[in-house]
């Protein structure tokens, strides 16, 4: 761990102010992204950052990349739709946007399923056997190659305006904003609660307007958004954490030049872990938790009451994932489970 926060840091200090001498681009990567651009905004920003300048400096200029963040390029599932079509080579995307083109990112769905998030970090990631399985399957059916895998920002909280939440009981009657995605609506709509699936632009207005009374994300989304405008309560649940996937063209990774190729491979890794690194440091920074705490009151929710909430909401989203995507689905689904709980032993060694 010491060495991946190591690495982390040393990539943000690149990214933030050391240029290298250039020479003629041989490479063009278009890389496009729906977070903030700012490294100090998001973790997709800090990351993209991070990978270009050590992406144009370790090549001396050869590989020229152009970052397209906040959507200029279109939505998640466009600029995926963009990048399998050789249009651009590159995006970092949300869950949400994955699941147009790759359904079976739903299994990240099921809710408590991760512990902490040290455990997720060892199983979201490249370097894991599942990380390697889901990239796999990923690239045979989409033709993608993942070039990282990480969290999009940290555990999912709940926020509302109605009262503070401490039990699936307390769910019951709210209208809570999710994406458009049968495991989440299923995951509300179990614990008594309405699921309202609402695009990202309407939520503010939504919650404002009391269409919606409360939402779920992470922390850093949640206070980027200024939803502590509008909401009253958080609710510390750590109930979901879902992945942002890296994608590249797999034939324009084919036909780089080989130490290209190589350069990009470890300019990712190095970017990856940053992009966790930010992650942490957004949630503890005055833009993060201590922001959202003056203005809401705040609840973390205890072991015993994150087991009820578990046995509550796992086995409506787990019978979706099994009607949903069938056999392989549910394969995967197991996969990350066992993968979960090997991390999570290795962790009490």
């Amino acid at each position: 761990m010491k060495t991946r926060i190591t690495t982390a840091l040393a990539g943000l200090g690149l990214a933030l102010g050391i240029a290298g001498a250039a020479s003629a681009a041989e490479t063009t990567m278009r890389i496009a992204h729906v977070n903030p651009p700012e490294a100090m905004a998001s973790n997709a920003g800090a990351m993209s950052a991070v990978f270009k300048q050590l992406a144009e400096t370790a090549s001396n200029g050869e590989i020229e990349v152009t970052i397209y963040p906040a959507g200029q390029l279109g939505k998640d599932a466009e600029a995926i739709a963009q990048v399998r079509h050789g249009i651009i080579e590159s995006s970092i995307s949300t869950a949400g946007g994955v699941a147009e083109h790759y359904p079976k990112i739903g299994v990240f769905d099921i809710p408590f399923a991760f512990p902490n998030i040290g455990v997720a970090n060892e199983v979201i990631s490249l370097e894991s056997d599942f990380g390697q399985t889901l990239a796999q399957d990923i690239n045979e059916e989409t033709g993608l190659k993942v070039l990282g895998l990480l969290d999009s920002g940290g555990f999912f909280q709940f926020t509302n305006s109605q009262k503070p939440i401490s039990s699936p009981e307390d769910m019951e009657g709210l209208r809570i904003r999710t994406m458009t995605l049968p495991t989440h609506e299923a995951m509300i709509n179990s614990m008594g609660s309405q699921a309202t699936p609402l695009a990202w632009a309407e939520v503010y207005t939504a919650l404002q307007t009391g269409v919606a009374d409360g939402q779920m994300n992470p922390i850093q989304q949640t206070a980027f958004a200024k939803f502590d405008e509008v909401q009253d309560y958080l609710t510390i649940s750590n109930h979901l954490i879902t992945p942002y996937v890296w994608f590249v063209n797999q034939d324009f990774y084919d036909g780089l030049p080989e130490d290209h190729r190589r350069i990009i491979d470890w300019a990712a890794k190095v970017a990856v872990e940053s992009g966790r690194a930010m992650s942490r440091i957004i949630e503890a920074s005055e833009q993060g938790l201590p922001k959202l705490a003056d203005s809401m009151e705040v609840n973390t929710i205890t072991a015993e009451q994150r087991e009820a909430f578990a046995a509550k909401s796992q086995p409506a989203v787990r019978q979706v994932i099994e009607d949903k995507y069938g056999e392989e689905g549910v394969a995967l689904l197991e996969a990350m489970l066992a993968s979960i709980e090997e991390a999570r032993a290795a962790q009490q060694q």
